[in-house]
């Protein structure tokens, strides 16, 4: 999407346009940071959000086991004892 300039003016809020919030991916609670004379606007989104509901899913569906199971180079301590 093309880059829009917007006037401030006097007010102190900003409006903006409904597919930059989709693009992004922005939600109801956004970080505000200053970096060199510029305003960031970012998600609060928190690192591995999700994860533990993810692996929880996969466990369930049979969905967590090894990809590499055939691979060489794997001794017989990872094949008998190795647990997850």
């Amino acid at each position: 999407m093309k880059t829009r300039i917007i006037r401030i003016g006097n007010s102190q809020g900003i409006r903006i346009p409904k597919l930059y919030l989709q693009q992004t991916g922005l939600n109801e609670e956004v970080e505000l940071d200053v970096q060199d004379k510029e305003i960031v606007i970012r998600s609060v989104g928190h690192p591995r959000q999700g994860w533990a509901e993810a692996f929880q899913t996969m466990a369930e569906t049979g969905d967590d086991r090894l990809l590499d199971k055939g691979i060489v180079g794997q001794s017989s301590w990872d094949e008998a004892e190795w647990q997850w």
